[in-house]
């Protein structure tokens, strides 16, 4: 199968949470992916040995085959040569209800991945705002309701929090700090449904972990499945997840809750430091 390149298409869009059913998604392909730059923990555990670039390809092939199969629409950017980290579509745009953010990216190596997507809403006549002053990477925002958990990490500031709560005033924006160490808040937690989230709770403070019980039943990561990023699945509906293969225990544990696992091997991208969520900007949940 091929994913769907950039056309014109409806203007349906809108996400409430990050659980309901994934109706259209932009990805990009792997093509140029290279650790080129060491911009996280994972990075520089495989700095050294680098990323096949080939096998990386494949594995989001088959990821984009996956959602094609799961009745998802995917849309590809184009691919750009300066931007190696250009897999990770998450980080440069978020759809928080009906509205669009087009984001600014905290990272060097990152800055202009987010002007591919702001031209290709353009050319669809789709509205959207651009963060203009602070970073704030979309790996760091979560939407559950009326709620926007929002990560103060390396690449999200206290600024471009503030910057979103002023953006969309009906909301309740909650800060949650994060261990830095930690790329992202989606690389430390994850909402699964209205009452589940999965956690790995050494990265966050005891204070928005309280918080965070009162809303949740929380699902542990371990500290092994944390770093082949277990807590970085995809929900796209109906209690179904993709997850990798080899976090076996955080995939029993979904099983035993009554989720559908569907299995997807990205363990070439994951060495980059991103995965499912990571590699997909919703547009559409219903």
């Amino acid at each position: 199968m091929q994913m769907k390149q950039p056309a014109k298409m409806t203007n349906s869009y809108g996400c409430k949470n990050e659980y309901d059913t994934l109706k259209r998604v932009i990805v990009c392909p792997p093509t140029y992916m290279k650790i080129e730059e060491i911009i996280n923990e994972t990075q520089k555990h495989y700095a050294d040995e680098n990323i096949d670039e080939s096998l990386a390809s494949k594995q989001h092939r088959q990821f984009v085959e996956c959602l094609q199969k799961e009745g998802v629409e995917v849309i590809g950017l184009s691919a750009q040569e300066p931007f190696p980290e250009q897999v990770f579509t998450r980080d440069i745009g978020y759809t928080l209800g009906d509205t669009i953010i087009v984001t600014k990216m905290g990272s060097e190596i990152r800055s202009g991945e987010e002007q591919v997507l702001a031209e290709w809403l353009q050319q669809q006549g789709i509205p959207f705002h651009q963060v203009p002053d602070h970073p704030i990477e979309g790996g760091d925002v979560l939407i559950d309701g009326q709620a926007i958990f929002i990560a103060l990490s390396d690449r999200t500031s206290r600024e471009g929090v503030e910057h979103i709560q002023e953006l969309l005033p009906t909301y309740e924006v909650v800060p949650i700090p994060i261990d830095r160490s930690y790329l992202h808040l989606d690389c430390v937690l994850n909402i699964l449904s209205p009452t589940e989230a999965l956690v790995f709770s050494p990265a966050l403070h005891e204070k928005e972990l309280n918080l965070l019980r009162m809303k949740y039943d929380l699902i542990e990561v371990t500290k092994e499945e944390q770093f082949t990023m277990g807590t970085n699945v995809l929900s796209i509906g109906n209690q179904r997840v993709i997850s990798l293969p080899m976090n076996t225990e955080l995939n029993e544990e979904l099983r035993k809750r009554g989720y559908e696992v569907i299995e997807v091997d990205i363990s070439e991208i994951i060495k980059s430091g991103g995965s499912f969520r990571c590699c997909t900007m919703p547009l559409e949940r219903v």
